[in-house]
């Protein structure tokens, strides 16, 4: 399938869902072997692993429920989406994983306490533990391949869940390997290990889950690295306010830059959109970026927000313009809120106008008159010629 095909939502979750489905048969598989394998050969490090490779299963039952929700357009009641689904499943992960490991934990630990309860397995037990790191490093390869091909940051997590797994279950193999070695301690030991791998894990899908929750920012350095694409960007001369967050595997930012207070509004809202495609696209976890243009900073700058906009701001320059009849002329009338003042621009036709002495007088008047009101700052006034 190309790669182009995966961007559609349908496509992206096919692929999702179907990794996701071959990852769950291998470890019910994978479990049910160790399980298994653990109880006819005694080991409880097996026995440990094979119920932290059955929890993985929730997992998978997270990530399928969280892709199918992912590729649900916003609506009404969820107009930012349906990701912080994800996110509250990831919580309920982690903490089920951390129960999982503190049973896993106590149940070793009492045995070591008491050798005569201490499980004695056997040379078979190996082969189930060498089983499941096979396994599972295949399926760390496979998910992390697909995670690559659809740009999925919750594929790859699972990814890396995989291989946590393969850590556990190498501590699993060394440890029915010492025991068979003479050192009966070292399989009980092997699974209070992989608990407090287990906990880990859970721990952290909980704790990010919670800071996601909360808004919490990106990493500074990758708040850097935007801040650097940002000011890179053509017409970008600042910018402040830059805030990040993440929400279901997926990264969000809004940002106040500083362009020209002279360029268009056109020209201004294209240089947001360079800022938005050029995040999207170097970032691939960067989903949504919001851009605000100010003609200055406005956290040092005096603030314009009590002048007045420009129908309250127009009668008031009509009044003052009253006696000068070429006012009735203005073609265009150009407001810039820049430092507290509101700088006009002023546009009138040379072709009605008897020459250049007159234009001047003109634009001296208009000038004089407008600048009357407190809130005006400069003014210019432009004339156009007469079209041949």
């Amino acid at each position: 399938m190309p790669d182009s095909d995966l961007s559609t939502p349908d496509v992206r979750f096919a692929a999702m869902r179907r990794v996701t489905l071959v990852g769950a048969l291998v470890n019910v598989v994978v479990s049910a072997a160790q399980i298994t394998g653990g109880v006819f050969a005694h080991s409880q490090a097996l026995i440990a692993d094979g119920l932290h490779t059955l929890s993985d299963l929730i997992s998978d039952a997270v990530v399928l429920f969280a892709a199918k929700q992912g590729s649900q357009d916003a609506d009404e009641e969820h107009p930012y989406g349906h990701r912080r689904i994800e996110t509250l499943g990831s919580v309920f992960v982690g903490l089920a994983l951390v129960g999982v490991a503190v049973a896993i934990g106590f149940n070793a630990g009492e045995r070591l306490f008491h050798p005569g309860r201490l499980f004695d397995p056997e040379p078979l037990a190996l082969a189930f533990a060498a089983l499941a790191i096979v396994s599972k490093e295949a399926l760390y390869h496979y998910t992390v391949h697909v995670a690559k091909r659809v740009r999925s940051s919750l594929l790859r997590a699972n990814a890396w869940h995989h291989r946590s797994d393969v850590f556990s279950s190498l501590v699993v193999f060394a440890g029915i390997g010492g025991t068979l070695l003479g050192l009966p301690y070292l399989d009980a030991i092997a699974a209070i290990v992989v608990a407090v791998m287990i906990a880990r894990i859970g721990w952290q899908l909980a704790s990010s889950g919670v800071r996601e929750l909360i808004d919490t920012g990106l990493e500074p350095e990758e708040v850097e690295a935007i801040r650097r694409t940002i000011l890179d960007t053509d017409g970008v001369s600042g910018l402040h306010m830059l805030r990040t967050r993440r929400m279901g595997g997926e990264a969000l930012a809004d940002v106040h830059i500083l362009v020209n207070s002279r360029i268009s509004v056109s020209e201004g809202h294209r240089i947001s959109e360079a800022v938005e495609h050029r995040l999207i696209e170097e970032f691939e976890e960067m989903s949504d970026v919001t851009v605000h243009i100010d003609p200055e900073d406005d956290e040092r700058e005096a603030a314009c927000a009590r002048l007045p906009l420009r129908g309250e701001l127009m009668s008031r320059l009509r009044a003052q313009w009253g006696q000068i009849p070429a006012a009735s002329l203005l073609e265009n009338v150009g407001l810039h809120y820049l430092d507290g003042h509101v700088h006009l621009e002023l546009f009138l036709s040379l072709r009605e106008m008897s020459g250049t002495k007159e234009a001047k007088q003109i634009a001296h008047e208009l000038t004089e008159a407008s600048k009357t009101l407190p809130e005006v700052g400069e003014v210019m006034v432009y004339f156009r010629c007469a079209s041949t």
